[in-house]
């Protein structure tokens, strides 16, 4: 697809991409984040104490570093991918915004952070109108290539450009990671897991750090 369209596309394009996700990974809210005796702790990997994932400083869609320090005191949803992604990141994104609604009044105390592994298309702007087609506080993180390299290198996130007939498309890793308030790595969930899965985590670490 030709980057001038895409960038030149109605902002409509993608608040119907993110309608389509959520349906798609939409599941009845269960009381999931209390625990029971035949109930795990958590349902994604617990990497607590990790020697990755320690830190990050990228520039967001406003044009401000970020680093991890920024959102202490907040459990981070931090994700690797690209707004030309066809079907993974929007459905990835979309759950994310369902996660924001089950936790209601909480979710004040999660940040979501989206980091292009192609930063030589995802423009601020671009990145701008794509994280405000899903939810207001979403932010889409970029840099330089080296930067982006370095950010994936330390979370050891997989990402490649493919070459296709029109151009090219990326090649990544679709797990989240979940940061706890004191700015550690802590949780890694897949793709394939629920909103259920990912809230239930979340609510744990919120209630964690309360």
């Amino acid at each position: 697809m030709n980057p001038d369209r895409l960038a030149a596309a109605p902002r409509r394009r993608w608040l119907g991409l993110a309608a389509a996700a959520l349906a798609a990974v939409a599941v009845p809210w269960l009381a999931g984040c209390e625990r029971g005796a035949d109930r795990p702790a958590l349902r994604g990997i617990d990497v607590t104490g990790a020697p990755y994932g320690r830190t990050l400083s990228l520039t967001d869609q406003h044009g401000q570093r970020r680093t991890l320090q920024d959102f202490r005191g907040k459990v981070v949803m931090l994700y690797f991918g690209f707004v030309q992604c066809p079907d993974v990141c929007p459905t990835a994104l979309a759950r994310a915004v369902e996660v924001m609604q089950r936790l209601g009044p909480d979710a004040e105390r999660v940040q979501l952070l989206f980091v292009t592994v192609d930063p030589e298309r995802d423009t601020p702007a671009l990145l701008r109108d794509y994280m405000a087609a899903f939810y207001p506080s979403f932010l889409g993180l970029t840099g330089t290539p080296d930067e982006i390299a370095a950010a994936a290198r330390e979370f050891k996130v997989y990402y490649a450009k493919v070459p296709t007939g029109s151009g090219y498309t990326m090649d990544h890793s679709a797990q989240t990671y979940l940061i706890d308030a004191q700015g550690r790595l802590r949780i890694v969930l897949k793709h394939e897991q629920t909103a259920d899965d990912y809230a239930h985590d979340i609510a744990w670490l919120l209630r964690e750090g309360a």
